[in-house]
């Protein structure tokens, strides 16, 4: 398959650290709401180094008040991934609000399946644009069906914290 010059400077993008670790300063200065609604930071620990870790993840859903679902767009060789597999005590910033403490699981396959399959059908669009993104990253086709896409659940501890209700 073709790939488009846009889908590979996407690609390349999403391989520059700079580029990416620029809206983590936003959450670290309580900007994240600028960012909007779809966006949160994860705050994890380095499986090796203890040291706290951050990254900024797309919002797949929200399936329950203080229950977030993010995917792994490279995979399980993601180092965030790998972190919260071997601790999944994480804290978790949504917009302007203050970090939470919570805990991160992967999803079992079909309720992987689910949740991307919700997705997709409510960001058509967006789906369209970044599906053959997630593709190049991870090497293999992403369906709906046995996704390939490890979804993480994330789950705040005091789910009546404001802003995460």
């Amino acid at each position: 398959m073709a790939r488009s010059p846009l889908v590979a400077a996407a690609t390349a993008l999403l391989r520059t650290a700079p580029v990416m670790r620029a809206p983590i300063w936003l959450y670290r200065a309580r900007l994240g709401a600028l960012l909007g609604p779809r966006l949160l930071m994860l705050e994890h620990r380095g499986r090796r180094s203890g040291l706290p870790r951050y990254v900024v993840l797309e919002v797949l859903g929200r399936p329950e008040p203080g229950r977030y679902l993010v995917a792994s767009g490279f995979g399980e060789k993601a180092q965030w991934f790998r972190n919260i597999t071997a601790d999944p005590r994480v804290r978790v910033t949504v917009g302007s609000h203050a970090p939470a403490p919570a805990t991160a699981h992967r999803l079992p396959q079909p309720e992987a399946d689910r949740a991307l399959a919700a997705y997709i059908e409510a960001h058509p669009r967006a789906w369209a644009r970044f599906r053959e993104v997630l593709e190049r990253t991870l090497g293999t086709p992403v369906t709906a069906v046995n996704t390939a896409l490890p979804i993480v659940a994330v789950t705040v501890e005091a789910a009546d914290l404001p802003g995460y209700c």
